[in-house]
């Protein structure tokens, strides 16, 4: 019998790389435009390329791109940049089709809904509150909270004790195969790849259910738990 779901938050429920994409190239010109001059098509493979450097989360790429690029930091270009990221990222920032029929439909049939996150506590709740779904998820925890990341059992371990569910009760959706589907896995947790989300080219993702479309898994709860 399920009782819970876990989900993964970036390129799971939401577009995470088509936003970031997106204010990346809004920041850029931007930039330009309040002086920067560079080559916009090369800056966004600069900045793509500091951003897996440094993590997808680093608050300090554009100054480290002009520092990379111009050998200083200029606080006009600078604040053109995040301002532009910033409208852009709310502009885009949006939740894969179906995402909220999903949440619904999965309340109404008595289901706990969690998240597990890598990211930084404040940028997870600042998604969830951009999307409006701050109120769906119980518990929320990111990095900040268990101080591991995916694939750790740890953040899983945790999730389950705070839902008071066994492994076996619960269910994890993620779209990164080494980490969402690896972690929950170990612990005896099914699992679901969200290949809708998928940046990696996955073939095999090891998961008991692989997902074209969020509200595959209504149909999995119901299987399940022979609704």
């Amino acid at each position: 019998m399920i009782k819970a779901i876990i989900f993964d938050l970036d390129n799971t429920l939401l577009d995470f790389i088509k936003m970031k994409r997106f204010a990346v190239k809004a920041a850029i010109t931007a930039m330009n435009e309040a002086g920067l001059n560079v080559d916009e098509e090369k800056a966004y493979q600069d900045i793509l390329d500091l951003y897996v450097e440094k993590g997808w989360e680093n608050q300090q790429v554009f100054d480290d791109y002009l520092n990379q690029t111009v050998g200083e930091v200029s606080n006009k270009i600078l604040a053109a940049g995040i301002v532009a990221y910033r409208r852009a990222r709310e502009a885009t920032l949006l939740v894969y089709p179906n995402v909220n029929k999903t949440l619904i439909q999965l309340i109404k049939m008595g289901i706990n809904l969690a998240v597990v996150s890598d990211a930084p506590s404040r940028e997870a709740w600042m998604r969830l509150y951009y999307l409006n779904l701050h109120h769906v998820f119980d518990p929320v925890l990111t990095f900040d909270d268990t101080g591991v990341r995916k694939p750790s059992s740890k953040p899983f371990q945790m999730a389950l004790e705070y839902l008071k569910v066994k492994p076996d009760e619960a269910l994890m959706i993620g779209d990164w195969p080494e980490r969402d589907v690896a972690g929950a896995s170990q612990i005896g947790m099914k699992t679901i790849f969200a290949r809708y989300g998928d940046t990696f080219g996955t073939v095999d993702s090891g998961a008991n259910y692989d997902i074209n479309d969020i509200y595959e898994v209504v149909g999995i709860i119901k299987e399940l738990n022979d609704v």
